[in-house]
Parts: structure tokens; sequence; C-alpha cells
């Protein structure tokens, strides 16, 4: 099985193919600056992503309600209700961007997503826990090549701080203090923390084999990594690059460690680590509270899903009568 390594990059807001007599006028460069800093850039390769899959089916931009909900009956043969739905948040985002009309709110096309959803359902594929065992089976099949090193790192931090494969590949040096209690890593931005507020990440000295302090400060020893981005690509030779990993790196990185380890690699992602760290602390019996300040989530409703499987199993009336 083989992976490929990705390295960041960003899309447009404002569709390449959008009639532009659409607009009521002209948009200054300063405004269409503005509108692409509104957006994260994970964001904006999300829209453009979709944007481009809407038009390799030969339709542009602005579409017609028909032309819609040919779309959506065309792709509910072969994707998820939660794709088909991300897809019309972009096509709707992308109308109002250019000043058109938007088809996806006509009940034409709410007709044909009501349709689709019940036909296919709507229960979401969630990303496979990674739980704590399995991370350090993952983890005592690494090696000490230089890109095992890394790996350790990357995922001992990612786990150790919940976070989001965005917010991963972000971290710079500088985001990192070292103290006399283990470290503190800032988050300086997030899906959910758009505007720059951060939030800070207490990372106590591991009790166990693997730490994710020792691994950290060993991957930027051997990388000799004083400043900028710390996770980085990698070339076939094993040489150290200097641009940051992408988010579908991180991704990855989880599939190809966790198939090394005897697991099957399909149903995990990089947010297994952030799903399995937020299982794990709750079978462990950390409050909601407490995993909150690690997940960054802002409400109780925000962990649910995480919980769902710890909640299943709690004083479950199974067990009560088996």
């Amino acid at each position: 099985m083989t992976f490929v390594e990705h390295h960041t990059d960003t899309g447009s807001l404002v569709p390449v193919h959008a009639n532009r007599e659409a607009l009521p006028g002209i948009i200054s460069v300063n405004v269409q600056r503005l509108l692409s800093n509104s957006l994260a850039d994970n964001s904006k390769r999300a829209y453009a992503m979709d944007i481009a899959h809407f038009e390799a089916t030969g339709r542009r931009l602005p579409a017609t309600p028909a032309t819609i909900a040919e779309y959506l009956a065309e792709g509910a043969a072969t994707y998820a209700v939660a794709t088909l739905q991300r897809r019309l948040a972009s096509i709707s985002k992308a109308h109002r961007a250019i000043g058109a009309d938007d088809p996806t709110k006509s009940e034409l096309v709410c007709a044909a997503l009501r349709g689709v959803r019940r036909t296919l359902g709507v229960k979401q594929r969630q990303a496979k826990a990674l739980l704590r065992n399995d991370l350090f089976a993952v983890l005592d099949r690494l090696g000490d090549r230089t890109k095992d090193v890394r790996d350790r790192a990357l995922l001992l931090l990612g786990w150790a701080c919940a976070m989001r494969r965005s917010e991963l590949v972000a971290l710079d040096v500088s985001d990192v203090e070292f103290t006399s209690q283990g470290m503190l890593v800032t988050v300086r931005r997030s899906k959910t923390d758009q505007e720059g507020a951060g939030r800070e990440i207490a990372v106590p000295f591991g009790r166990t084999r693997h730490c994710p302090i020792a691994a950290l400060k060993r991957w930027l020893e051997i990388a000799a990594i004083t400043a900028g981005p710390i996770f980085r690509g990698m070339d076939k030779h094993g040489h150290i690059l200097p641009e940051r990993l992408s988010g579908e790196a991180v991704t990855d990185v989880v599939k190809l460690r966790v198939s090394e380890a005897g697991y099957d690699p399909s149903g995990f992602s990089a947010h297994s680590m952030r799903s399995g760290f937020a299982t794990s602390a709750a079978m462990a019996g950390a409050t909601s509270y407490r995993i909150r300040l690690v997940t960054g989530h802002r409400s109780e409703a925000g962990l649910a899903p995480y919980l769902r499987t710890v909640d299943l199993f709690d004083d479950s009336a199974a067990a009560r009568v088996l």
C-alpha cells in the first residue's frame, strides 16, 4: 500500500468559470482579497474542489435549479448524503460570491435533497477512533529512521492535543513552550476559531514509554529545526523539505502506520487521533469539561459524537441482565 505526501495549497473563493456578467458590478481587487480572507485555507480548498467536481460534469455557474437537481440525482448513485450536502453548500456559496440567485434554495432542489436523504439515509460514516492501546501498538512498530522519528512525534502530539489535522500542520516551533511540568502548545487558529483568538493546551510528561514531549524534542533535534514549521515533508531519499506537511499528508501517515501495525487502514484518518483521545479520556474517567479544554469544543453537544460508544457501554441495560 502506497501513500504519497502532499504539501499545502489553497483554492480560490470565486469560481474561475463563473459567468462574470452575473455580477451586479465590478469587484475590486481589494474586495476580492477580503472575500478570500473571510475563509480558512482548508475551506477555500474544499470549495474549489467541490466547484471543480460540479464543472467536471459539464455544468457551469450560475446554474438553474433543474441543473442542480439533476446533479444531485446523478451523485446519489455514488456519494454519501454528507458529501452531496457539502457540495450544495459550496455551490450556494459560489453563487452568492458572484452575485447570482442561489438555485440551491429553490423548492425543486430542496425536494430533490429530501428524496436523496430518505433514499440513502443520513447516518454519517465517522473515522474510527485510534484508542490509546491501538496508538501504542502503532508506535511500537516504528523504528529509528528519520521519518519514523517524525511520524512518532506527529502521532503522539496530534493525539495528546486532540488536534484537527489543519491545527497540527500549522504548528510552528514558536507555538511550543517546554516547561518543568511538560509543555504548552498554542493553537493559533482552528476550525471554530477563524479569527485567531487561540487556545493553549497543557501536555504533561508521559507516564508510559511513549511520551509526546520526548518524541517532539527528538524530532526537532534530529531534523535540526529551530524555527518555522514543526512537521515537514520528506522526499524519497529521506531529505527533510522546508515546506510544512498538508492535512492530507497527516491522513496518509495515519493510514500507513496503522496498516503497518496490522490494522485495516480504511476506517482510519487524521481525525482518528482526535476521536481516539476524546474517547480514551472519557473511558479513563476524565470529565467532559476537562476533555473540552484539550479538544477546544465549546459545548457538550459538539463533543457528544466522540463519546457515543462510551455512553453505549456505560451502565448498559444489557450488562444488568446478561
